[in-house]
């Protein structure tokens, strides 16, 4: 797949930008807190960053509507002009300009992450996507353990603006990097009459299932999010810093899953490595309820195993059974079927742990898991090395 030039143009420009939204995200977290004192004045900024998800559908309209790279250059410079302002933060007085700052890259980000998925489907051809995903996944998997710390460091060390500066300096490279390239885009329509993302996945015997799959695990994925304390603290009587050395196992798991996504796409599917992933999930839940170290770990690295294999085979799966012309909208629309019930599982697990206990909780996890799991696998199956013939002429990188 990095033998195409474009592909690996584009894939290095996606990675760099990952980098600086890495770093900056806990710096804002961290310098709030500095500034104020709170701790939900800290939890606010990431409120502010996701809270801009909801315009997703309209994002998606966009995409459809206008010419993809262009869009991607100028929401990356738009991007780059929103973290500006916290440069003239100094006080508690001017934390309002952290939010705002967050919001406006929030909303950059809802536009970017559909135009990014659609353009590479006209960059990359439908039998490589699978490998695309896969690398971007685990660039995105590598950078969430290292990036948070880098951020945190250059906070203590050089200040909150160096990390504010290093975030705004690397969307010029995805910008370079967009300008570089000479990608044949499907034509630019109207949108009227053609119908949303949601109608067309509804009425997909190809996208149906897996939307409704992942929809449905995700209602309980979220409960992760907080039995991890409660497996540290009341199963492991480990101090809440072991968060920590969990979520490290996870990621390793989660650059296991990686890179070894694509290959698993050829020999099962998207569908069925979707499957395959929620029951590596739904046995690292099992494993992690169990209140011993040698049950502990392992759950968490095969939990983390997981997670790219349902991305990668969920995303590969929105790419090559949507038609170019509707990628902005249905990437939007099943991104936001999923989002929905994952945010909501965070609130429902938070509620439930005291009352039900995290072990309950993780039982749930698996259960609902299995369930969505052996759904998959009853589909049809079909020839997994199938591709959607590609959307676009080849591409090339410019001179």
């Amino acid at each position: 797949m990095l033998a195409v030039p474009a592909a690996r143009t584009y894939l290095f420009g996606q990675t760099v930008s990952l980098l600086g939204d890495s770093t900056l995200w806990l710096a804002t977290s961290v310098w709030v807190k500095t500034l104020t004192g709170s701790n939900a004045a800290a939890g606010l900024v990431f409120f502010c960053f996701t809270g801009p998800a909801l315009l997703g559908p309209l994002a998606g309209a966009l995409v459809d509507r206008f010419p993809r790279r262009a869009l991607l250059i100028w929401a990356n410079a738009g991007a780059a002009a929103a973290v500006l302002p916290l440069l003239a933060v100094d006080g508690p007085g001017r934390v309002w300009l952290v939010y705002l700052s967050m919001a406006l890259c929030g909303a950059a980000y809802t536009l970017l992450t559909p135009a990014q998925s659609a353009l590479l489907v006209s960059i990359v051809p439908g039998d490589l996507l699978a490998d695309a995903n896969g690398l971007l996944r685990t660039a995105q998997e590598t950078l969430r353990l290292v990036g948070p710390l880098l951020g945190a460091g250059l906070f203590v060390v050089a200040g909150p603006k160096v990390a504010v500066l290093v975030d705004a300096a690397s969307y010029a490279v995805p910008i370079a990097c967009l300008l570089r390239l000479n990608v044949s885009e499907p034509r630019a329509r109207p949108i009227a009459g053609e119908g949303g993302g949601l109608r067309f996945i509804a009425r997909s015997p190809r996208l149906r299932p897996v939307v409704l799959a992942a929809a449905c695990a995700l209602c309980v994925f979220g409960f992760s999010e907080t039995t991890v304390f409660a497996v540290a603290g009341q199963g492991l009587h480990r101090s809440p810093a072991f968060v920590g050395v969990l979520a490290a196992v996870q990621g390793a798991g989660a650059l296991v899953g990686g890179p070894s996504a694509a290959p698993l796409v050829r020999r099962l599917g998207e569908a069925r490595l979707m499957a395959t992933g929620m029951l590596f999930g739904a046995a690292g839940a099992l494993l992690q309820a169990v209140p011993a170290h040698a049950a502990v770990l392992p759950g968490a690295a095969l939990f983390g195993i997981s997670l790219p294999w349902l991305a990668v085979g969920f995303t590969t799966r929105l790419q090559r059974a949507t038609p170019a012309r509707l990628q902005g909208r249905v990437f939007a629309a099943a991104t936001m079927a999923v989002t929905v019930p994952q945010t909501g599982s965070i609130a429902l697990g938070a509620a439930l742990i005291a009352g039900a206990g995290y072990q309950a909780l993780l039982a749930a996890i698996a259960v609902v898991l299995v369930a969505c799991a052996v759904y998959l696998f009853a589909q049809r199956a079909e020839r997994p090395a199938a591709a959607r013939p590609p959307s676009g002429l080849p591409s090339e990188v410019s001179p």
